[in-house]
C-alpha cells in the first residue's frame, strides 16, 4: 500500500489555509496515484481532547465522522467535509464553555482511504461569575425541588456548561409538574455569555403556582369486578397529583394480562378546584395464551418448552398456568393456580403441582410435589411462606431411595426500589435472596434437617462504560442422618450460574456405592455450599459488551474442604430488559479443557 503526503492543512483563526481549488486538484491527483481496492473511507484521528463528553460531542458533530462510509465519496466531497470541520468543532465545544478553540487539520490519502488528523486546542474556557436559582410560589419549600436547588451544578467560579444549565432548567420544571404543580413556569431564565471577557452569568426563577390533586377517577372495563380493579390503582381521589403514580397504574394493569389495551389518561386540569380527573379505559384480553419454544442452555442442552395460560379464570382475577420443559437430563411439568390477595400486583396465594425427572450429579431424581404458598411484600422485601408436600425417588448406583415428607419453608428477597408496593412489576431478579426450609420425623422425613441458602449480588459502576459484578452464594445444612437426606435438597455447584468452567452440578462430594468392586464413586450432593464470582464488564457500541471473570466454589460436607477455581472471558449482547451472554471458562484448580457457557439473564 502506498503512503501519500499530506494534501491539505488549515488552522482555525489565524492558520494558513490551502486554497480549495488547489486542494481539490491535489486530492484528485493523489486519488489517481494511490490504489483503490474497494469503497473509499475516512478515518478520523482526533487529538487535543481527553476522553469525555466534549470529545464525544466533537465526533458527533463532525461531518467527516458521520459520512466516513458513504459509497460515493470523492476527493471533492472529502474536501468539503474537511472544510466544515472548523465550524463544527467550534459548535461542538461551545456548550462546554470553550468559545475560542483552534483547529489544525491535515488530510492524507492512504491507499484507498483518507486519514483526517484533527488537532484541537480548546483554549481558555468561559467561567461562571454568578449563578442564581430561586423558587417562588406554593411549592418553594418542597423537598423534591429544594434538593435540586441546594445541589445546584451552577456555581460561581466553575466552568460554564450549557448542558448543566439546560438539564437543571428542564428537571426543575419536570419535577414540579410531575408532582402536581402543573402551572409552574419560569419568570426568569437567562444565560448571558461575554466571550470577550470569558465570563457568564445564569439566572433561573421558577414560580410553581398552586398544587393540584387527583379528581374523579373513572374506570371503564368489563373483565373483573370493579372493586378488584380498584386495588391496582396507585392513587386515589384527593391524593396529590403524581404523574409517576399514573405510569405505575398503567404498568400494574398491563402486567395483569387481563387486558389487551390499557389507557390511563389524565383529563384537563381545573384551576378553580385544583383537581385533575383521570379516565382509565381497559379492554379485555383473550382468555387463553399458548406458548411453544425451542431453546438451548449449556446446563441442560436443547430444550423444548410448552405453556398454556388461562389469563382470567373468573371475575376475581384468578389465573391458571400449565407449563412443561423437556431437556435431555431435565423434564418438568408444573400446573399453577394463582389467587391475587392484598396488593394484587405483588401479593398472591399460589398452588403449584410439579412433576419432575432430573439428573442431579450422578443421581436420577423423580418427584411429585404440591406446594401451597403465600407471597407478601413488606417495604422492600418480598416474603414467601410455603410448604412442599413431596413424594420423591432417588436412584444412584442402582440403589433406589424413596421418601414422602412435608417440608415447610420461607424465603425472603429484596425488591428493587422501583418495584416496591407503589409499583407493579410481578417478577424481578432479586439482588439478595434467602431461603430457610426443613423437615422432621413428625412430618414424614427420614432425616431431621434444616437448610439455609443465601445468595447476594452487587453491581458497581466503576466508570461510564465499566462495571464490577460480584456474586456470593452460601448454603449450610444441619442434618442428623445425611444418608437419609433427600437428594433434591442437597447442594451442587458448577454451571452457567455457579462456577463456570465446570459442568452443571458436577461439583459435589462423592459417595462410594456399597458392594461395588472396584469401589464406584458417585456425585450425590453435599450438605454445604460456598461459591462466588468476580467479573469486570466493558460496554461496547451497538449494545455489545465484553467481560473477564473468575469464579470459585464447591459443594461439600465440611466447610474448609477444597474449592475449585476457574477464569474466563465473555461477550454480552444487551437489550433493554435481557442480556444474552457467551462465556468461555478455563478450570484452574484441576486439569480440564475450556468450557463454553451460554446464558440469558434479565437486566435491571
Amino acid at each position: 500500500m502506498s503512503v501519500c503526503a499530506p494534501v491539505r492543512s488549515h488552522a482555525l483563526r489565524g492558520g494558513a489555509l490551502l486554497p480549495r481549488r488547489v486542494a481539490g486538484a491535489v486530492l484528485a491527483c493523489f486519488a489517481m496515484l494511490c490504489p483503490r481496492l474497494g469503497e473509499p473511507a475516512i478515518k478520523v484521528e482526533l487529538s487535543g481532547l481527553a476522553e469525555g463528553p466534549a470529545r464525544d460531542n466533537v465526533l458527533a458533530y463532525l461531518s467527516l465522522e458521520r459520512y466516513a462510509t458513504l459509497d460515493d465519496l470523492t476527493p471533492e466531497v472529502v474536501d468539503r467535509l474537511l472544510y466544515r470541520a472548523d465550524g463544527e468543532v467550534a459548535d461542538a465545544l461551545r456548550p462546554f464553555g470553550y468559545y475560542e478553540p483552534k483547529l489544525v487539520a491535515t488530510l492524507t490519502a492512504d491507499g484507498r482511504n483518507w486519514i483526517a488528523r484533527l488537532a484541537v486546542t480548546p483554549g481558555r474556557p468561559v467561567m461562571l461569575e454568578a449563578a442564581t436559582v430561586a423558587l417562588a410560589g406554593a411549592g418553594a419549600n418542597e423537598p423534591f425541588l429544594r434538593e435540586l436547588v441546594d445541589n445546584c451544578p451552577l456555581r460561581a467560579g466553575q466552568q460554564l456548561d450549557h448542558g448543566a444549565y439546560e438539564r437543571l432548567k428542564t428537571e426543575l420544571q419536570r419535577r414540579a409538574a410531575s408532582n402536581g404543580y402543573l402551572d409552574a413556569r419560569y419568570t426568569r431564565s437567562e444565560l448571558a455569555v461575554d466571550p470577550q471577557r470569558l465570563s457568564a452569568s445564569a439566572i433561573l426563577t421558577l414560580d410553581t403556582g398552586q398544587r393540584y390533586r387527583f379528581g374523579e377517577v373513572v374506570v371503564e372495563q368489563d373483565a373483573v369486578r370493579p372493586a378488584f380493579v380498584q386495588r391496582f390503582l396507585r392513587f386515589r381521589k384527593g391524593d396529590w397529583y403524581d404523574s409517576v403514580a399514573l405510569l405505575r397504574t398503567q404498568f400494574a394493569l398491563d402486567d395483569t394480562q387481563y387486558f389487551r389495551i390499557v389507557e390511563v389518561l389524565p383529563g384537563d386540569r381545573d384551576p378553580v378546584t385544583l383537581t385533575v380527573p383521570v379516565r382509565i379505559d381497559a379492554r379485555r384480553n383473550k382468555r387463553n395464551k399458548y406458548t411453544i419454544g425451542i431453546g438451548y442452555e449449556t446446563d441442560f442442552g436443547p430444550r423444548l418448552r410448552f405453556a398454556w395460560s388461562r389469563r382470567l379464570v373468573n371475575d376475581r382475577g384468578h389465573r391458571f398456568r400449565l407449563e412443561s420443559n423437556v431437556a435431555e437430563h431435565n423434564q418438568q411439568v408444573t400446573a399453577t393456580y394463582v389467587v391475587p390477595i392484598g396488593d394484587p400486583a405483588l401479593e398472591k396465594a399460589q398452588l403449584d403441582l410439579t412433576g419432575s425427572n432430573a439428573l442431579l450429579g450422578d443421581a436420577q431424581v423423580r418427584s411429585l410435589a404440591l406446594r401451597p404458598s403465600l407471597t407478601h411484600v413488606v417495604n422492600r422485601w418480598q416474603r414467601v411462606a410455603f410448604a412442599d408436600i413431596i413424594r420423591t425417588e432417588s436412584i444412584a448406583g442402582g440403589v433406589a431411595t424413596r421418601a414422602s415428607l412435608i417440608v415447610p419453608g420461607i424465603s425472603l428477597a429484596s425488591v428493587p426500589p422501583a418495584f416496591t408496593s407503589d409499583s407493579s412489576v410481578l417478577s424481578f431478579d432479586p439482588s439478595f435472596y434467602a431461603e430457610l426450609l426443613g423437615s422432621a420425623a413428625p412430618l414424614g422425613s427420614n432425616a431431621n434437617f434444616l437448610r439455609l441458602h443465601l445468595r447476594k449480588e452487587w453491581h458497581l459502576r466503576l466508570a461510564p462504560s465499566w462495571r464490577l459484578l460480584t456474586r456470593a452464594e452460601l448454603g449450610a445444612t444441619l442434618v442428623r442422618n445425611f444418608e437419609e437426606f433427600p437428594t433434591q435438597y442437597r447442594f451442587f455447584a458448577g454451571g452457567d450460574r455457579s462456577v463456570r468452567g465446570f459442568a452443571y452440578n458436577s461439583l459435589s462430594p462423592a459417595e462410594i456405592v456399597p458392594g461395588t468392586t472396584p469401589p464406584q464413586q458417585l456425585r450425590a450432593g453435599g450438605k454445604d455450599l460456598l461459591a462466588g464470582s468476580l467479573e469486570v464488564e466493558r460496554d461496547l457500541p451497538r449494545h455489545f459488551a465484553v467481560a473477564v471473570f473468575t469464579d470459585a466454589g464447591n459443594a461439600f460436607n465440611h466447610f474448609g474442604d477444597r474449592l475449585e477455581y476457574a477464569a474466563g472471558i465473555g461477550v454480552r449482547y444487551k437489550l433493554p430488559f435481557v442480556s444474552f451472554g457467551l462465556d468461555v471458562a478455563q478450570p484452574l484448580s484441576r486439569n480440564g479443557s475450556p468450557r463454553l457457557h451460554v446464558n440469558v439473564a434479565p437486566v435491571f
